[in-house]
């Protein structure tokens, strides 16, 4: 039992580094070069009104693939299916963040497009994460039904991280909050001498360490994850529910996620988590101040107020 602990530990820690330290490197080398176009290519409004770089994102996207190649304790086969969950929810949102159009939001804005006919980007990233994430729980999976519900997991978890990044730091907040305990689960299940923790653990710290990594450049509205980063980051974390969870515990994430999902569709999780003051606590931690209320117009209506800074 303390073998297994220590190796799950090692891998833990090894992964959460490779992954911190490579996301910070892709980073500096993506600001001096980007991977796509010039750095005016990445170039997004906040929720301020502010300039800010999208090139976070992919930072993120080689941190998480550099420490799910390199760590160890990973079997192969988990080994593949979290690079090709991070590597495949990533590209599939960059595509989305540079070329993506902002006419239809959303599972129903993009489904209801394709019922028309028109093959939205969104729509395309969508269904190319649904189908990256079901190859990747094929890897971890045993047997039909759980290649479904896992990759359900994967998918669904890919789309919602990306509906929370609309303020800083709070995707990579909520993938903390809940890879944390998964992470703390997996090393438990080591301990007992399972060793499906160590793969687990290893697979959770690994996109952990490099949103640690990137969060003060996020928190300090230099940079976002837009929707390679947080699709990517919701992914794995996803895969990592998938690898620790027994069937009942997946069924209850997935569930979770198809909620969360819907409800985005009818209201504002910006607003929901403002009105409650513990989330909103959570939320504002190591932000810079909220914006001011909009400025009355002379007939008494307040000014439009920018756009939210990314969208699913």
């Amino acid at each position: 039992m303390a073998r297994s602990l220590s190796r799950a530990l090692l891998g833990a820690v090894a992964g959460a580094a490779l992954g911190a330290a490579a996301a910070r490197a892709a980073y500096a080398a993506f600001r001096r070069r980007p991977p796509v176009g010039d750095e005016k290519t990445w170039t997004r409004t906040n929720h301020r009104g502010e300039p800010i770089t999208l090139l976070e994102g992919p930072a993120f996207v080689t941190g998480a693939a550099a420490a799910a190649a390199a760590a160890p304790g990973l079997p192969p086969r988990h080994r593949a299916a979290a690079l090709l969950a991070g590597l495949g929810s990533g590209v599939l949102g960059a595509y989305d963040d540079l070329y993506g159009a902002t006419s239809s939001k959303g599972f129903k804005g993009h489904l209801g497009a394709l019922a028309r006919g028109e093959v939205t980007s969104g729509a395309v990233k969508l269904l190319g994460i649904g189908a990256t994430g079901l190859a990747a729980a094929a890897l971890v999976s045993r047997g039909p039904a759980d290649t479904l519900v896992n990759g359900a997991l994967v998918a669904g978890s890919a789309n919602l991280a990306n509906l929370f990044d609309l303020r800083p730091g709070r995707a990579i907040k909520v993938g903390l909050l809940t890879g944390a305990p998964l992470l703390a689960a997996s090393l438990a299940k080591a301990a007992r001498g399972d060793a499906g923790g160590a793969a687990a653990a290893a697979l959770t710290a690994a996109p952990l360490g490099a949103a640690v990594a990137l969060l003060p450049e996020d928190l300090g509205e230099r940079a976002m994850l837009g929707d390679a980063g947080a699709n990517a980051l919701g992914a794995l974390v996803g895969l990592a529910a998938a690898a620790r969870l027994g069937r009942t515990g997946r069924l209850a994430a997935l569930g979770t996620v198809v909620a969360l999902t819907a409800a985005s569709e009818k209201v504002s999780f910006t607003k929901v988590i403002a009105a409650n003051p513990v989330l909103n606590r959570i939320d504002m931690w190591g932000r810079r101040p909220a914006p001011e209320p909009a400025p009355q117009s002379p007939a008494g209506e307040a000014a439009p107020a920018p756009a939210e800074a990314a969208t699913p």
